[in-house]
């Protein structure tokens, strides 16, 4: 009888390879000091614990975190109810499942009633690669963004989610956060403020002026660097609160760029792009403006690497959208 042979330590292991996700441990992290800060943090997930980070605050307070299981809908209405009780719920499956499947019990029992419910939508657009389309978030801004009294926000990285975390124990609305899968690259140093309903202005500029929220944040910094390298005066903005959106940032940027390009890992009809354009057309503004992301198809399966560079969403792509659109 052949003896069993024990797993190589290279083959593919669950737990270990999002061990290895830095940007997940921000989440835990927060919700833990807000604990010990004396707030009434309670958190659950549906199945995904080492996927979102959770089981560091499961393992620091046991007694606070509930394992839902593959019930999602479950888990949204269970947090309403804890909500109800004076207990401060943040509960975090994948977004394409907490935006999507999740979208009535989000909207008729956190948001009509105006309950402080913390929903984490994690590895949002494409960034679950192989999974596929069924496991790709990139109508979850639009969605969200329709329902009535909840805040929608993109960090663009761990210590942005982490500030914005901590933010939210004085924010009176329910929250609808969207992050990505943990390996997004830093921009912000630990301990950057957060304020909710304000854009983040990087750079400004005369030619155009980037608008970028989540993790296109980054590769837009580079974008422009690149960009400026040729002498075009190329700003950016980072947008991380979705709703209520900055309008004045955005009437600002398009008051001194003759164009505008907005980025975003998510369909351009609904989301960033559209918020954008909402604010730009309310206003009477001719600014031009080019609306980026996925051109409303159905995602592709592959590496999340292979689809940013094939939907033109890293920097390389989004400099090339970007001189497209200044060369109309």
């Amino acid at each position: 009888m052949a003896q069993a042979q024990t797993l190589s330590p290279d083959s593919w292991q669950y737990r270990a390879l999002n061990a290895v996700n830095p940007g997940l441990s921000y989440l835990s992290d927060a919700l833990i000091e807000l604990a010990r800060a004396g707030h009434p943090v309670v958190a659950g997930s549906a199945d995904l614990q080492y996927s979102n980070g959770l089981n560091r605050f499961a393992s620091a307070y046991p007694d606070r975190y509930v394992q839902f299981g593959i019930s999602e809908q479950n888990m949204v209405s269970a947090a309403a109810g804890l909500a109800t009780t004076g207990a401060m719920p943040f509960v975090a499956t994948f977004a394409s499942f907490l935006g999507l499947l999740c979208c009535e019990q989000i909207r008729m029992d956190v948001a009509y009633t105006k309950l402080p419910v913390r929903l984490i939508g994690h590895h949002t657009g494409i960034s679950l690669g192989f999974y596929g389309t069924s496991h790709h978030a990139t109508e979850d801004i639009s969605t969200m963004r329709a329902i009535a009294g909840l805040t929608v926000v993109s960090p663009a990285d761990g210590p942005q989610l982490a500030a914005a975390i901590k933010a939210s124990a004085d924010w009176p609305e329910p929250i609808y956060f969207r992050i990505g899968r943990g390996r997004d690259p830093q921009v912000y140093d630990d301990g950057t403020p957060f304020t909710f309903g304000r854009a983040i202005v990087h750079s400004r500029g005369s030619d155009l002026n980037i608008i970028a929220c989540g993790i296109t944040l980054h590769a837009a910094l580079e974008a422009a660097a690149r960009l400026r390298e040729d002498g075009l005066s190329v700003g950016v903005i980072d947008m991380p609160t979705l709703k209520p959106l900055d309008r004045e940032a955005v009437l600002d940027a398009a008051g001194q760029a003759r164009a505008l390009l907005t980025v975003e890992e998510h369909n351009v009809m609904g989301g960033l792009g559209s918020a954008v354009a909402e604010v730009l057309a309310d206003a009477g503004s001719g600014t031009r403006l080019r609306r980026h992301g996925i051109y409303d198809e159905y995602s592709l399966i592959a590496p999340p690497t292979t689809l940013y560079a094939h939907y033109r969403l890293d920097g390389a792509g989004i400099e090339a959208v970007a001189r497209e659109l200044l060369q109309r």
